[in-house]
């Protein structure tokens, strides 16, 4: 069967046979007992360990299983997959420990579609393929994406670092990029707990050399984190884990449970 990935190396296609995958010029990538393929090679990693690390995908697991992201998930799942399209091409380029990657690929699937992820982190691309295992899922780098020119219909970005110009190389002309940002007052109860100064986001839509904006598509949920353990699964999850000063780290832990609003935008471009 070919993969939906190519060989990080030569570009070739790859296809899957007795538990690796394999391209015409003898390139050979193993997949994992978790179902994932490596395919970054060393000479592209800035680090030992890239990516997330297991504690933060740890705490990103525990919360977005809660399901408080879900509002999030379903729009994803409606803007990627239109109800007339057949056999649709997803990535979710930074898929994490693939949260949305499930759901888009179900959805993909039900139009007899497939759907790829990749992370850099290994830590969460083992999540990602146990929990998402009729999807194809790979270490790799968004800035060297190890798929095809023109090979996918739909790209998804939420959160994740962006490369406009190597999501426009494997975009289909007229295919879709779904680029997820927070809004203006994204957690902003938890900012107000952390700082005694919190400034809201920035509201700024960019379009990108190579894509037209359609439209951008606002999505909030208002919930309440009922643990002092789902409070800090959230703080792990964010960057604030590595820029609030200790005090203020400390002042979080004594919160029993925390009221939160979600604030996202999904910015939808059209590939030229």
């Amino acid at each position: 069967m070919r993969s939906l990935f190519c060989c990080p190396v030569c570009g070739a296609s790859l296809e899957r046979e007795s538990g690796r995958l394999l391209c015409p010029l003898g390139h050979s990538y193993d997949l994992a007992r978790e179902g994932y393929v490596h395919l970054l090679p060393v000479n592209r990693r800035h680090s030992e360990h890239p990516g997330d690390d297991r504690e933060m995908v740890l705490a990103r697991t525990r919360f977005l299983r809660g399901g408080w992201y879900a509002p999030l998930r379903e729009a994803l799942c409606a803007l990627a997959v239109s109800p007339e399209q057949a056999a649709p091409v997803l990535l979710d380029a930074g898929c994490g420990e693939g949260y949305y990657t499930e759901a888009l690929a179900e959805a993909a699937a039900a139009r007899g579609g497939r759907t790829a992820g990749i992370d850099l982190s290994k830590a969460a691309v083992k999540k990602a393929a146990r929990s998402c295992p009729s999807a194809e899922i790979a270490v790799a780098s968004s800035y060297h994406l190890p798929l095809a020119d023109a090979s996918v219909d739909c790209l998804v970005n939420c959160f994740s670092p962006l490369a406009a110009e190597e999501f426009r190389r494997v975009l289909r002309q007229g295919g879709r990029f779904l680029y997820v940002v927070p809004g203006p007052r994204h957690l902003w109860e938890l900012k107000c707990l952390l700082y005694d100064a919190p400034y809201e986001n920035e509201e700024r839509v960019e379009v990108y050399p190579g894509f037209s904006l359609e439209t951008v598509t606002p999505v909030e949920a208002r919930f309440t984190l009922p643990t002092a353990e789902d409070v800090q699964a959230l703080f792990h999850m964010t960057p604030y884990t590595w820029k609030t000063p200790r005090e203020s780290a400390a002042r979080l832990s004594a919160a029993s449970q925390l009221t939160v609003t979600a604030q996202f935008r999904i910015h939808v471009f059209r590939r030229l």
